[in-house]
């Protein structure tokens, strides 16, 4: 495990017996978001000048997106987009990563890569005007909400570039990022139906009409990779160059992968149809969720059983899993090492509302 990471777990070895999954203390948390706003996935953004006045940004759906100082104090609350006409769609800010002083926006509503000029003093949307749906082909297709929903940012082959991924579909979409706009270059679908080691075909239950979605993204700038958590199937790694995709690779399953499920009209849920046949991984409880990258470490939200597990990336070999006091059903997470040495996740189950937690190494 990286040695800040590593070192950030010691204490909970040193005050008695080893827990069989150690809990870490938040050291911050964030005002609590009430409904329309509804915390989703963090970004750190690291002051260049004096990283103690760097910001976490934080999306809040149709709340925008959030600023926030390194106590978790408010800074600055950034609105999404009100609907362009009567009856459509409002904004609706899903994921957020950085990249330099610039920040990437899902906007889940519209279709839409927002970016934002970030500085110590919160941030400020300077998306072109005329930037056009990600997906959608028309504003009519943008109200069906199979819309932009996941995002990683970074930098391949020297070029900024945005990955992200399409709701209710299997579709993830790689964009080339240039001053305050972005522009699709290349899209992979990843599959919806697998062999399992038993030769026989398991197809994810979804809602009719709507594939298996991806969410938590992370780039590795460093092997020019991407990790995409599959909601009800698992961890993909996927080779990245500037102008498309690699061979996506199965690197860790959820622990119901290959359990034969069927939707549920009435609750509108999927549920079990016969035993779990055994084939799923064993650290990931579904959905998975939120990624982010530690040096030689991927962390993982299993959002099920509201637990992180961390990956040595080379191999994908689990190393350890922890739980964050009071923090439910994770959605999404970033972290930095170095100077500033911050984890921060989001909080998706208070007793009003939805947040934001950190931890300081």
């Amino acid at each position: 495990m990286s040695s800040p990471l590593a070192l950030a777990l010691v204490p909970l070895f040193l005050t008695g017996p080893v827990p069989a999954t150690p809990v870490i203390t938040p050291t911050a948390i964030t005002q609590t978001f009430e409904e329309p706003a509804d915390a989703d996935d963090p970004a750190i953004w690291v002051n260049p000048r004096n990283t103690e006045r760097s910001v976490v940004l934080g999306t809040l759906k149709e709340g925008g997106l959030a600023a926030f100082d390194l106590n978790g104090r408010t800074i600055g609350v950034y609105p999404a987009p009100q609907p362009p006409t009567p009856g459509a769609k409002p904004g609706r800010y899903n994921n957020v990563d950085v990249l330099g002083n610039r920040a990437f926006v899902s906007d889940r509503g519209r279709d839409r890569i927002r970016v934002f000029q970030v500085d110590e003093h919160g941030a400020k949307d300077i998306t072109n005007p005329a930037t056009k749906p990600v997906f959608s082909s028309t504003e009519q297709e943008v109200e069906k909400q199979h819309t932009v929903y996941g995002l990683a940012a970074g930098r391949v082959d020297g070029k900024d570039v945005v990955v992200t991924s399409r709701r209710n579909e299997t579709t993830i979409a790689l964009l080339h990022a240039t001053g305050n706009d972005t522009e699709k270059v290349s899209t992979l679908d990843l599959p919806g139906t697998f062999t399992l080691p038993n030769g026989k075909q398991w197809t994810v239950c979804t809602e009719p009409g709507e594939g298996p979605q991806v969410e938590g993204m992370v780039i590795d700038e460093r092997t020019s990779t991407l990790y995409a958590a599959q909601e009800d199937v698992g961890i993909w790694r996927i080779p990245l160059r500037s102008n498309g995709f690699g061979k996506p690779q199965l690197v860790d399953e959820v622990r119901t992968w290959g359990t034969p499920q069927k939707f549920n009209p009435e609750t509108e849920e999927c549920e079990a149809d016969g035993p779990n046949p055994g084939f799923g991984g064993k650290w990931l409880e579904a959905d998975a969720e939120g990624l982010t990258i530690a040096n030689d470490v991927l962390l993982a939200s299993s959002q099920g059983d509201s637990r992180f597990v961390a990956y040595r990336k080379a191999n994908m070999v689990p190393l350890k899993d922890f739980r964050i006091s009071d923090v439910e059903h994770s959605d999404g997470a970033d972290i930095v090492l170095g100077k500033l040495d911050l984890l921060v996740v989001h909080d998706g189950e208070r007793e009003n509302g939805t947040g934001f937690a950190f931890i300081r190494f």
